[in-house]
């Protein structure tokens, strides 16, 4: 049996009082659920602080991208060596807010999560189409062929990744695909990882989750979790999202 995997992407939202008084927060009111996973993705500048608040617990933490390259001159970029001596169990790669507004393409997205992969870190790699695209009805298409990419390039390590679906059209909009609409993607998904040798791959869903509507999307048969962004950024909410 899949279990549940919620991870919060807090973006670039933070400061260090607050982060204190959210982490605090957490860790009183997440409690040990068999199956059940909680995690967050913060700012680089933050792990340092994330690390010291979450070791010992069991929410895990995480980084927002990585670099592809494992060292040299590249400046600005984090590498995943660097991630690790963190203590991040993850790394998001693929943001659609990465692909729009920084370029990451297809090919890179792919190198990042081998680069993760390498360093013993699970990329959470994203695919999602635009309102655009799925207007034209090629959603299948946009999210086979990012999903295509990075298989192409972690190989037999694909059983290590986990994929989120976040239609670009609902990431901070307040429109979230209906459950329905959202496990046709994961079906489609799971059934090319079903290919692949690795079909029990978590498959998260990303878009507008808050926790009116997270039991219903979490129902569905491929929707294992969610990878969440401002709704984790209010503890209480996060946590009712997590348990859903």
């Amino acid at each position: 049996m899949r279990g549940k995997l919620v991870v919060g992407n807090w973006k670039m939202n933070g400061g260090l009082a607050a982060n204190a008084a959210l982490l605090s927060e957490l860790v009183a009111g997440w409690k040990p659920v068999a199956g059940r996973e909680l995690a967050v993705c913060v700012p680089y500048p933050y792990l340092p602080q994330v690390q010291g608040a979450l070791a010992g617990t069991p929410i895990a933490w995480g980084a927002q991208d990585v670099s592809e390259h494992d060292a040299g001159a590249y400046t600005g970029e984090v590498s995943a060596r660097m991630l690790v001596e963190v203590g991040c169990r993850y790394a998001i790669v693929g943001h659609s807010e990465r692909r729009q507004y920084f370029g990451d393409t297809d090919a890179i997205v792919a190198a990042k999560a081998r680069a993760a992969l390498m360093a013993g870190i699970t990329p959470i790699a994203c695919v999602g189409e635009t309102l655009d695209e799925r207007e034209r009805r090629v959603t299948e298409t946009v999210v086979l062929r990012q999903l295509v990419a990075i298989l192409a390039m972690v190989g037999s390590d694909v059983s290590r990744l986990v994929i989120a679906y976040e239609p670009v059209w609902a990431i901070g909009t307040g429109r979230t695909a209906s459950p329905a609409e959202a496990q046709a993607v994961h079906a489609t998904l799971r059934a090319r990882l079903a290919k692949a040798g690795a079909e029990d791959v978590p498959l998260l869903y990303g878009g507008s989750v808050k926790a009116d509507n997270a039991a219903a999307l979490f129902a569905m048969a491929d929707i294992d979790g969610g990878l969440i962004g401002g709704a984790s950024l209010k503890a209480a909410e996060f946590l009712a999202i997590a348990r859903a």
